[in-house]
């Protein structure tokens, strides 16, 4: 990103938060439909950009969101009308991305994975999980303790870009990573399962903040965990 870009960036995000919404840039990014085939949406964002501070800064959310995530969207739309692709659903769509285009599979994992990313977290989250999250990561990894251990050593240790993830898979609770864009519901992923909790260790999505200390923000996301979105996808 140049200065200018930065600039740029910047009062556009202050403009966003004086209104006291991201509605703005929701509609900005919205994807028309495509009659008969899939279409990717970009989910509203469920809290204003600087909802997360001091954990996740506001201009970050502000790039991250109306510039990388709607690129996202805007890509895997593209690449489905120019292939023909013909996947009724997101579900199969990446159930058969060895199928695929880079273009589309990359673009389709980072419009999903986003998605997802957005609302497992929120303002005044974090601390320990209660309830049947809590018994689930005590049954499968011992205590929370060792389990955020664990997920920490994933994001971590995932070389360059990537995703650090929680699944379920066949009843079993799971911790990995992903390269790049690839998510647990691909095909050609090595670590498979339907995800509970992500976290997003690309350096777009702490860059501005935290420069290349990648463990002062993956210590920092633990305070905008949601909790009861996990709960929810934990059946």
């Amino acid at each position: 990103m140049n200065r200018r870009n930065f600039i740029e960036n910047t009062a556009k995000a202050a403009l966003i938060m004086a209104a006291g919404s991201s509605t703005w840039a929701v509609a900005a990014c919205k994807v028309g439909s495509q009659a008969g085939a899939l279409v990717f949406t970009q989910l509203p964002l469920p809290y204003r950009y600087d909802a997360l501070e001091p954990h996740i800064d506001a201009l970050t959310m502000e790039i991250h969101y109306s510039r990388h995530h709607a690129a996202y969207v805007k890509n895997v739309n593209e690449a489905i009308a120019a292939e023909g692709i013909a996947y009724a659903d997101e579900a199969s769509f990446f159930a058969n991305s060895s199928k695929l285009s880079a273009k589309a599979r990359n673009n389709g994992g980072g419009a999903w994975n986003h998605n997802f990313f957005w609302q497992v977290m929120k303002p005044g989250g974090g601390g320990s999980p209660a309830g049947k999250v809590a018994d689930a990561l005590n049954a499968a990894f011992g205590s929370f303790e060792k389990f955020k251990e664990q997920f920490n050593a994933a994001a971590m240790g995932r070389f360059g870009s990537g995703w650090a993830w929680l699944v379920i898979d066949n009843g079993k609770l799971k911790i990995g990573s992903t390269p790049n864009q690839d998510n647990p519901l691909m095909d050609v992923s090595e670590f498979k399962g339907t995800p509970l909790l992500a976290l997003d260790v690309w350096e777009h999505a702490y860059y501005l903040k935290y420069q290349n200390k990648r463990n002062e923000y993956v210590a920092a996301w633990w305070n905008v965990i949601n909790w009861d979105e996990v709960a929810k996808r934990l059946k």
